[in-house]
């Protein structure tokens, strides 16, 4: 890391750093990715979204992750379950609206993670894990200096452009005073992985299903299967709803008790992975770019778990950033703003307008509502599957004004 001066550096080997590195180096760049931890590693977001399989694509890793899904233990999935009171609703995400893919998998990230940075190393980008960024230096014009610091020492890293794809950690929003508070409560999630077979309930395997507590609808649960006989189960709510709970274990299941449907579904269960925590994971920054750097992902802003639009943003920002950073390389000033920011916030825009649309219960409405009409659920399926950019469905092109006069139909 000491000598070469790379194109670009990544901050952070999840999907957002792995697929923009494939990439680069596809392109013939010098890439190189830092990343704090050890791979493999824990982490959430295991419910990918159709929409992640065109990005994939893109990326040349696609086949990758196909052909290791077996091996690996993941889940093939094609839609998304809700559940309320007594109520079932599925969303089968070949039945929409948008153009692409219609299925995609239920992952354990440790896994899905090395294998998208493993695949972005046998393309040609240099990956070092154990790697902390702890100072940036932007003032030569010739090149960018990273400091950034192993067990054992502390190294400059010079390249010609960086990309944040550091996620929760969130590295150069905290080192260049880019973050701003998101208008979001605070919320807490509570989760853990089981074994079980999860026979009861009539429970489809290959959905997502997303339930609704009996008695107020700001609390919500996942449960995500895993195709070796695992599940993520997970419970969240505003932070005060956790409260009256000490431990990560008390919250989770005294939350699942208060849902008789779970309990069921779950079976007979064991946890196989400790129950956690994690508090106020929204975030927001004032600006997604800068000079000589983008951030990827959560690094720039995260909404909320509850559509698993995560992963999907992360790598829809590589896809967009990376043909711009080429160009950069080439000499030749991009426009960051109309051609990164505003396209990637059209999609954050919609999953945000569903995402308050979800707490407020408008959407809520929406998806329970028992008459509904093919073609707007196709369309409400369109976005369910990740495709929240397509500005021919209209709401995506309309979504807060669409999503408010279904409500009050639906009411």
């Amino acid at each position: 890391m000491k000598d070469p001066i790379y194109d670009v550096a990544i901050v952070g080997a999840g999907p957002s750093g792995a697929t923009a590195a494939a990439m680069l180096a596809d392109a013939g760049k010098k890439v190189l990715v830092i990343e704090r931890q050890q791979f493999p590693r824990f982490s959430i977001g295991e419910s990918l979204l159709p929409q992640c399989m065109t990005y994939l694509q893109q990326a040349g890793l696609e086949s990758l992750v196909a052909s290791n899904a077996d091996d690996s233990g993941f889940q093939f999935k094609n839609g998304a379950a809700f559940y309320h009171q007594g109520q079932h609703v599925n969303f089968d995400f070949r039945q929409k609206f948008s153009e692409g893919p219609g299925t995609t998998f239920q992952v354990k990230r440790e896994r899905f993670d090395q294998l998208l940075i493993q695949g972005a190393e046998d393309k040609g980008a240099q990956v070092e894990h154990g790697v902390t960024l702890t100072g940036i230096d932007f003032s030569s014009s010739e090149q960018v200096v990273l400091e950034a610091a192993t067990d054992t020492e502390t190294v400059e890293i010079k390249t010609r452009f960086v990309l944040d794809a550091s996620g929760f950690g969130r590295v150069l929003p905290r080192l260049l005073s880019l973050e701003s508070p998101s208008d979001f409560p605070v919320r807490q999630a509570a989760f853990c992985h089981v074994k079980s077979d999860l026979a009861g309930g009539n429970f489809d395997r290959n959905q997502i299903l997303i339930t609704v507590h009996p008695t107020n609808p700001e609390i919500w649960y996942w449960l995500i299967p895993f195709a070796d006989g695992t599940a993520s189960i997970g419970v969240v709510g505003e932070e005060k709803l956790f409260a009256r709970y000490e431990t990560p274990a008390d919250k989770l299941w005294n939350m699942v008790k208060e849902e008789p449907y779970l309990l069921e579904v779950l079976g007979n269960h064991q946890v196989i992975r400790a129950e956690q925590c994690i508090t106020g994971y929204s975030a927001n920054v004032n600006r997604l770019y800068g000079d000589r750097f983008a951030l990827l992902g959560n690094a720039g802003e995260f909404l909320d778990p509850v559509f698993s639009s995560g992963v999907t943003i992360a790598m829809k920002s590589s896809s967009l950033a990376v043909p711009l950073v080429l160009k950069e390389l080439d000499g030749h000033k991009q426009d960051w703003e109309n051609d990164f920011s505003k396209p990637l916030r059209v999609g954050i825009s919609t999953f945000r307008t569903f995402v308050e649309g979800w707490y407020d219960t408008r959407f809520q409405k929406v998806i329970f509502y028992p008459e509904q009409q093919q073609q707007v659920k196709e369309m409400i399926s369109s976005i369910l599957a990740g495709y929240a950019w397509d500005t021919k469905n209209p709401y995506v092109a309309e979504s807060e004004r669409r999503l408010n006069v279904l409500a009050e139909l639906c009411a």
